[in-house]
């Protein structure tokens, strides 16, 4: 299998691989996310994952395999980047409120030094309840979601944020471990 190398600072998706008992590097990619795309699309997603694992996977002589995964938060087929400040975490948690959005995580693994790759998407719903004002505000001064696409952290939100996660929460904390897994040993 080679040493397994995480191309991402996340510590949540650090946490995740920690879960699964895996040993494993940290080299955050070089890759920069372009953020002129707003309309979803799996292929968007998927490059991203790619692209990030990439930039590691070609700084790698010896046998590994690098993982590389992007979260992206979608409502009305819209994808809502990380927030730009209050006013615009406020917009996107008004915007989730009371609807479903779905989230998806892509992951690529790709095997060096031959840079074969995997790449795979896991798709998770999540419901929001009506949230008031006072709890998005009280959401965004205390939690501070700035570095979090959709302005939300699920293993963050207070209770009364959540009615209903439909798929794997891991993905929506950012990586799934099934799907990790599933790359990895194939």
């Amino acid at each position: 299998m080679g040493k397994i190398i995480l191309a991402s600072s996340s510590p949540r998706r650090s946490d995740i691989l920690r879960q699964l008992k895996l040993e494993f590097e940290i080299s955050p990619s070089s890759y920069v996310e372009p953020h002129n795309k707003t309309d979803f699309s799996f292929e968007f997603v998927e490059n991203s994952a790619y692209q990030k694992a990439l930039a590691v996977a070609r700084e790698i002589k010896d046998k590994s395999q690098v993982i590389g995964a992007d979260t992206i938060v979608v409502i009305n087929n819209k994808i809502l980047e990380k927030p730009k400040n209050k006013q615009d975490a406020y917009r996107m948690l008004k915007m989730l409120s009371g609807n479903t959005h779905f989230v998806v995580t892509a992951i690529a693994v790709i095997k060096t030094p031959s840079l074969d790759y995997k790449v795979k998407s896991t798709v998770t719903y999540v419901t929001f309840e009506d949230l008031s004002d006072n709890q998005i505000e009280f959401y965004i001064e205390n939690f501070k979601p700035f570095d979090k696409a959709g302005a939300y952290g699920i293993q963050e939100l207070p209770d009364g944020f959540v009615k209903k996660v439909d798929g794997d929460l891991d993905n929506v904390i950012g990586l799934s471990a099934k799907t990790v897994l599933e790359l990895l040993n194939n």
